[in-house]
C-alpha cells in the first residue's frame, strides 16, 4: 500500500492498522511491531510512545488506552531510512515528501470521505475531519522549499485526536 492510499483510508477511519483512539497498549503493540521508545508522563499520569515516525498517547486506567497520536511525515524528509524502515515493519511506502494535493486527489476517490474545514494556523493549514477525529497540517509558507525539510503544500503531520466530551 502507498503512504498517500494509507493517510486517505486513516482520513476517513481515524484508524491506523485497526486501532484508534480507546485501543489498549496490548491492542497497539499487536498492530506496530516496530522499535519504539516509551515516555511516561510525570507521576505516570500519561503515556507517549514514540515509534519515530509515529507517535501515540495513553492515558492510564484498568490499562493504558490511547487517546491521539501523530504521523509526523515531516521526519521523512531528512532521509529515506525511516521510510524504508517502516515500509518493512508495516507494508506501507510513503515518499520522502508528501503532497497535500496528492492525499486530497486519493481522499476523493475513497467512498465515503469525510469534509474538511481548513483554519489558518500561522505558516500552516489544518485541514480537520470531524467525523473521523483526525487533522493534517500542511505547509503554507511559500517560501518554505523542499529539500531536508516539507516545502509549500506538503504535509507536515497528520494526528488523530479525541472528541471533547460533553459533561
Amino acid at each position: 500500500m502507498t503512504g498517500i492510499e494509507f493517510l486517505a483510508s486513516f482520513l476517513r477511519t481515524g484508524r491506523l492498522h485497526g486501532i484508534g483512539i480507546g485501543s489498549t497498549l496490548g491492542e497497539v503493540d499487536r498492530a506496530f511491531r516496530h522499535r519504539f521508545v516509551d515516555v511516561i508522563g510525570e507521576g505516570g499520569e500519561s503515556l507517549r510512545r514514540d515509534y519515530g515516525f509515529v507517535e501515540f498517547c495513553f492515558n492510564p486506567g484498568d490499562a493504558w488506552v490511547m487517546s491521539g497520536g501523530s504521523i509526523e511525515l515531516h521526519r521523512l524528509a531528512s532521509g529515506q531510512d525511516m521510510a524504508t524502515e517502516w515500509a518493512r515493519a508495516t507494508g506501507v511506502e510513503f515518499p520522502r515528501h508528501v503532497a497535500w494535493e496528492d492525499v486530497r486527489e486519493e481522499l476523493a476517490r475513497v467512498p465515503g470521505a469525510p469534509e474538511l474545514t481548513v483554519t489558518d494556523q500561522g505558516g500552516f493549514l489544518e485541514y480537520r475531519a470531524a467525523a473521523s477525529n483526525v487533522s493534517v497540517i500542511v505547509v503554507d509558507d511559500e517560501e518554505e522549499q523542499r529539500g531536508c525539510h516539507a516545502g509549500h503544500g506538503d504535509v507536515w503531520s497528520v494526528s488523530l485526536w479525541a472528541p471533547v466530551r460533553a459533561r
